[in-house]
């Protein structure tokens, strides 16, 4: 299943796996990265439910914004490997 998911996400894991560079990874980084995705959705949720109460379309964008944040440091985060996790650190 997860070569699957991996193969769906490569272009986006390939943005931060196909660098030459060396890179220190620490397992906390994922740790990290998986909790900030998770808080910026439920941001992205809080912001799309407040926009629709609020009736005010202009809402969406934040939303859509910290939703599409999230999303990617998920993917990098559960699906990536240990060198895209540090290049999403900037660890070098």
């Amino acid at each position: 299943m997860k070569n699957a998911l991996r193969k769906i996400f490569s272009p986006i894991l390939n943005i931060f796996e196909n660098s030459k560079d060396e890179y220190a990874y620490k397992p906390s980084h994922r740790t990290i990265l998986i909790v900030v995705g998770t808080l910026f959705l439920v941001l992205a949720g809080a912001g799309v439910f407040i926009a629709i109460a609020a009736a005010q379309p202009g809402g969406a964008f934040p939303a859509v914004v910290f939703g599409v944040i999230g999303s990617v440091c998920l993917i990098v985060g559960c699906l990536g490997s240990d060198k895209a996790v540090a290049n999403m650190w900037k660890s070098r």
